[in-house]
Formats: structure tokens, C-alpha cells, sequence
């Protein structure tokens, strides 16, 4: 078996990372929504915040291999990060209304946000955090 293509072996370690710190983040999340009844966005606001750290080791030293210090990459990751939430946070409100009240819809609304929140962070980090030098 070959060498997997570069950006094919971005997106599969940009999804393990992403299930490891969506692990983290969801339970967080369902913990705080479900199980101690805190407003849908608050506990996902509380759940982001906990992976955020853990998210940018991994995605600087694992996913895109980036050789900048921490300290460059650092306030673009906080930006993009910020970005994927805005979106996260509408997508959330959205869906949310439009599923309904329930455990089953909050968590199902919550996975929506999820979802969106990881595209637009894929996108921002590969082409302006952790630009091309990453395809290794």
C-alpha cells in the first residue's frame, strides 16, 4: 500500500483530532445540558472552552505540522476558533427552534452546531492559520 495523499492525510488527522477534542466537548456539553438542565448554548459555550486548548496542540503539532511558534499561530487559531463558533452558535439557535424542546432535539441541535463549527475551522486553520507548508 502507498504513501496517502497530503491532503488526504490532512483530513484524516484534522478527524481524529476532531473526535477526540468532540469527545471531550460533547460530553461536556450533554453533562451540563441534559444532565444539570443549563441552557443549550451555555453549556456549549462551557463545552468549546474546555477542548480549545487541547484543540491547538493538536492541530498545530499533529494535524497541519505547522513550524511557526505558538505564539504566531496562537491568535489566528483564537479567531478562527471564534469564527467556527459564531456559526456553531447560529446553527445551534437554529436548529434548535426548528427541532423543538427535548433532550433528544437539544443533543440533535447540538450535533448540528458541532458539525458546522468543525467545516469552518477545517477551512480558516488550513488556509490561514496553519497555511500550506502542512501538507506533508
Amino acid at each position: 500500500m502507498g504513501k496517502m495523499p497530503p491532503l488526504l492525510g490532512l483530513i484524516s488527522r484534522f478527524g481524529l483530532t476532531g473526535l477526540v477534542n468532540s469527545g471531550v466537548g460533547f460530553a461536556t456539553m450533554a453533562v451540563l445540558d441534559v444532565g444539570l438542565h443549563m441552557a443549550p448554548a451555555l453549556a456549549n459555550t462551557i463545552g468549546y472552552l474546555v477542548g480549545i486548548p487541547v484543540s491547538f496542540v493538536l492541530n498545530r503539532t499533529f494535524v497541519f505540522r505547522h513550524t511557526q511558534s505558538a505564539a504566531e499561530t496562537m491568535p489566528k487559531y483564537c479567531a478562527s476558533v471564534a469564527l467556527a463558533f459564531a456559526m456553531n452558535q447560529l446553527v445551534l439557535h437554529i436548529a434548535g427552534a426548528a427541532l423543538g424542546p427535548g433532550a433528544d432535539q437539544h443533543l440533535a441541535a447540538q450535533l448540528c452546531g458541532m458539525a458546522t463549527y468543525t467545516a469552518c475551522n477545517l477551512l480558516v486553520c488550513r488556509y490561514w492559520v496553519f497555511p500550506a507548508q502542512a501538507l506533508a
